[in-house]
């Protein structure tokens, strides 16, 4: 299979596909962009405008030109080494496109499904051979969070999931294998166990919403950023780790574990929630909040990225 990739393919343009086509852009791969809606063309450079100057922060300098806008998936797909598919998360879609692509693809290329709710082995079902086909989940925005994760099967070609962990390193992604298909893979699962908590201690009067977003950014998630809760806590005990950190800890992780509440997304619940955030964003629109939150994921990468790289 061929390791030298040149050119990505993106299906699907909304605002997922747009943040991987401006990171493969950046990245100096040639990208062919097909979406059906007439403005996909002007939300993707419009989009690539606004990522461009960060991702050039981070050391990547391709330029706009790169990206080709096509009026078919089978003709964005000619002649790429990989293609990201972003198609909207409904079966009967992603087989359509897949039928429709599958014949045009290169023999050594892979697809990979940005997917966050559905898993390979739905997906396969619209392959007639299904064996250069994962799931290559990104953490929004793709752009900017490193990580992807990485879902295959029995039914994948042998050196298929190394080949596309060699093309994600190649644009400054950071790969996890998901060994056994669940729902949400794994970086979903922990947000959604952590949003579950968050959502009850606002609605049983423990905490505002933005006192629980200020526990977060202000405390545990400074150090999520530098390393996993498993190593944290195994740091937690000093040199005795995580053996010495449980003999002291189980007792109180059994009783708060014990506590932790049980909510729904109910109309009162989301009322609640859009109370708490439309004062914590203080009349900021979502674009000014996007561009904090961007800017922030940009400097902690800045600061962080040359630590990970020497280790």
């Amino acid at each position: 299979m061929n390791n030298h990739f040149t050119s990505v393919a993106v299906l699907g343009a909304g605002v997922i596909g747009a943040s991987w086509s401006a990171l493969f852009a950046c990245a100096g791969l040639r990208v062919k962009v097909y979406d059906p809606m007439a403005d996909a063309e002007q939300k993707v450079r419009s989009y690539l405008a606004a990522a461009a100057p960060m991702l050039q922060q981070l050391g990547m300098h391709g330029t706009p030109g790169e990206i080709s806008f096509h009026t078919s998936a089978k003709e964005a797909v000619k002649d790429c080494q990989f293609v990201q598919e972003c198609a909207p998360e409904k079966l009967h879609i992603k087989h359509q496109l897949y039928a429709e692509i599958e014949e045009h693809l290169l023999p050594d290329a892979i697809v990979a499904s940005s997917a966050s709710g559905l898993m390979v082995s739905e997906m396969q079902a619209g392959w007639l051979d299904p064996s250069r086909f994962i799931l290559g989940h990104p953490f929004n925005p793709p752009h900017l969070i490193p990580l992807v994760e990485l879902v295959a099967n029995d039914k994948t070609a042998d050196g298929v999931l190394e080949h596309a962990e060699a093309f994600y390193k190649l644009v400054g992604k950071v790969t996890i294998r998901v060994r056994r298909e669940v729902p949400a893979h794994v970086a979903n699962r922990l947000q959604a166990a952590l949003w579950k908590e968050a959502i009850h201690l606002v609605k049983s009067g423990v905490a505002s919403v933005e006192d629980v977003d200020k526990a977060v950014w202000a405390g545990p998630g400074l150090r999520w950023a530098a390393m996993g809760p498993h190593m944290l806590f195994n740091l937690g005990a000093g040199k005795g780790g995580m053996a010495e950190f449980c003999d002291r800890y189980s007792d109180s992780f059994h009783r708060w574990w014990d506590d932790l509440g049980q909510i729904d997304l109910n109309p009162s619940t989301v009322e609640m929630l859009v109370d708490g955030l439309a004062s914590e964003a203080a009349k900021q629109t979502p674009e000014e909040l996007s561009e904090q939150r961007d800017a922030l994921i940009v400097a902690m990468l800045k600061a962080t990225t040359p630590l990970r790289e020497s280790n």
